[in-house]
């Protein structure tokens, strides 16, 4: 369980820690033009993988994955450090994705194999939900000041660092667990694996065209890509039904709880995304306080993510309807949201701390609990492409929510465009909660 902390740690910092350091590399590269599609290449690439590998776990194991899976993320930060075009970079970026992509369907999925009882899964869990939140918080500050002191360059380096020490604990210590499949019928879905691709990736990047607002680049095409995107994602279902080992099994979707836990997923994704990526902005635009004061108010929010999976943990065997731990989640993180949309630039700072405190314990209690969830509702033989199912949903969530916050950002100003999408995340924590009370899982 270290050695998949440690893998959980190096997704979050290969994620994160570029951020602080893209201004000043986009400037040594001369490439400011393509600024927006490093970032935007990583995340397409990721979020297309999560979902490819995960089944592939499924079948044929995921140690050997998660080793691929960290010699691809550090072998591509390596590069990254030596790119002499933003062209390259962008390159090496996305081959980064493709290795987070399968780290993430990997890790999140691993614990299933190694504690088969949900109740006892769910404290080792908070351990990965803890190492990831604490990772993403450290990730920008390090990155930064390892910036600021050495270049960009060693930055990059950050990342093949840890990932030594994650090699060397999962190759020695993780087992290699085979799934009992019959060899015959391990065989790779090659179209259903380049359908989902197009399903998941095609939507994401006619959002993100939706909101650059390129003028080079017609509205159209951003819309090509959406229908695009509902296109594949039709035609993969009569292809998955015909496939002898599908990419993407339609029967993990068919009992109505797990409908409920992706809706579930992709709402909580929407609000937790619209926080991490507007509250700064809100913080420095309406509340005037400088970039690094708004970090450090940003902190507890990090902070209280991880506390709140760990209370979960604890609470969790104790509970005959565990499904209730969600509702806690969602009043909690709407009582954040709705604390949000009274900032002003009169708000203390006691009171900012106090709201993004509860968002922070909200997300705490929702996100474990719906990797938990989907993998108790599918067998073990689905547990990856299950796991990787609600990473996916909540990403794709997360892609809808600032698209949507930013376009209103766009046509209005950012406090009326902010205070909007704080309203929106407040009507959304109420539908989590709606959804979450029609959910009957029991401890078991």
């Amino acid at each position: 369980m270290t050695g998949l902390a440690a893998t959980v740690v190096i997704a979050a910092f290969d994620a994160t820690i570029v951020g602080t350091t893209l201004p000043r590399v986009a400037q040594a590269l001369d490439g400011m033009s393509l600024y927006a599609w490093v970032g935007t290449g990583y995340l397409l690439a990721s979020a297309a993988a999560i979902l490819i590998f995960g089944r592939l776990g499924d079948l044929f194991g995921r140690k050997s994955l998660m080793l691929a899976s960290i010699a691809i993320i550090s072998v591509g930060a390596g590069l990254a450090a030596l790119s002499q075009t933003m062209g390259q970079l962008i390159a090496f970026r996305v081959l980064q994705g493709i290795g987070n992509g399968m780290m993430t369907a990997t890790a999140f999925a691993a614990p299933a194999d190694l504690f088969p009882d949900p109740a006892r899964r769910v404290r080792w869990m908070a351990m990965l939900s803890a190492s990831f939140a604490a990772a993403s918080g450290i990730g920008p500050v390090l990155g930064g000041a390892v910036t600021q002191a050495l270049g960009w360059r060693a930055a990059f380096f950050i990342t093949p660092l840890c990932g030594v020490v994650a090699l060397y604990l999962v190759r020695r210590h993780f087992p290699d667990i085979r799934p009992a499949h019959d060899a015959r019928r391990r065989t790779i879905d090659w179209p259903g694996a380049i359908l989902l691709t197009m399903a998941v990736g095609a939507p994401l990047a006619g959002l993100e065209l939706l909101v650059a607002r390129n003028d080079a680049i017609p509205a159209g095409w951003a819309i090509t890509l959406l229908v695009a995107g509902l296109a594949c994602a039709l035609l993969l279902i009569p292809v998955e039904r015909l496939a002898v080992t599908p990419i993407f099994p339609l029967h993990i979707l068919r009992p109505r709880q797990a409908q409920l836990l992706n809706l579930a997923g992709m709402l909580t994704g929407a609000v937790m995304f619209i926080l991490i990526f507007y509250i700064p902005l809100l913080l420095q635009d309406v509340l005037r306080y400088s970039p690094t004061h708004a970090g450090l108010l940003m902190t507890p929010m990090v902070a209280c993510m991880p506390l709140g999976s760990i209370i979960n943990g604890r609470v969790f065997p104790r509970l005959k309807a565990p499904h209730r731990l969600m509702l806690v989640g969602s009043a909690l993180l709407a009582t954040g949201c709705a604390m949000a949309v009274t900032f002003s630039a009169a708000s203390p700072a006691w009171w900012v701390l106090l709201a993004l405190s509860l968002s922070g314990f909200g997300l705490g209690f929702l996100l474990p609990n719906l990797t938990l969830f989907m993998q108790m509702q599918s067998g073990r033989q689905d547990v990856g492409i299950a796991s990787a199912l609600i990473q996916t949903t909540r990403a794709l969530g997360s892609a809808v929510g600032t698209a949507l916050v930013g376009m209103a950002i766009a046509h209005g100003s950012v406090s009326v465009g902010l205070r909007s999408g704080l309203i929106v995340c407040v009507a959304l924590c109420g539908a989590i909660a709606w959804i979450t009370s029609r959910l009957h899982m029991k401890n078991t």
